[in-house]
């Protein structure tokens, strides 16, 4: 008997498709990394420059102290973190309670664009990651928010 292969990408693949989609749509987007909460890296679509696995630790480091800074302050849950430098922009969006999109952005990037666009693939991602979690075969939507 001949097993068929499924047509289902792998999650990476998915994820990096997702990001690199996100990257062409949104002017000086410099690159973009999904990684776990605990700081392990997913996927990422980084420049050659940054080592992913080091801005994964970052960004989950960086995401815990917004968290707890959100909750201690407000009492909600943390949805965002905006840090910006002179360099440019590096934004964490909360994609669920597991992980987290990083998006690195040129100082002249449109930043209300920039939401505009990374929030629905942060929940997107999200749902990615649940299905994944879950076992559930899912088919990837277009991103029309």
């Amino acid at each position: 008997m001949t097993k068929v292969a499924t047509t289902r990408p792998e999650p990476n693949t998915v994820l990096v498709t997702q990001l690199k989609s996100l990257r062409e749509s949104i002017p000086r987007l410099t690159g973009t990394l999904v990684a776990s909460t605990d700081g392990l890296l997913i996927a990422h679509d980084l420049p050659p420059h940054i080592e992913p696995t080091g801005m994964a630790a970052l960004t989950a480091s960086q995401l815990s102290l917004s968290h707890r800074l959100a909750t201690t302050a407000h009492g909600g849950g943390f949805h965002e973190v905006v840090v910006h430098g002179s360099g440019g922009y590096v934004v964490i969006y909360a994609a669920g309670w597991t992980a987290s999109l990083t998006v690195l952005a040129g100082p002249e990037v449109n930043v209300g664009r920039l939401h505009l666009e990374s929030r629905p693939v942060a929940r997107a991602i999200a749902e990615e990651l649940t299905a994944l979690a879950n076992n559930v075969k899912r088919t990837p939507k277009k991103n029309t928010d």
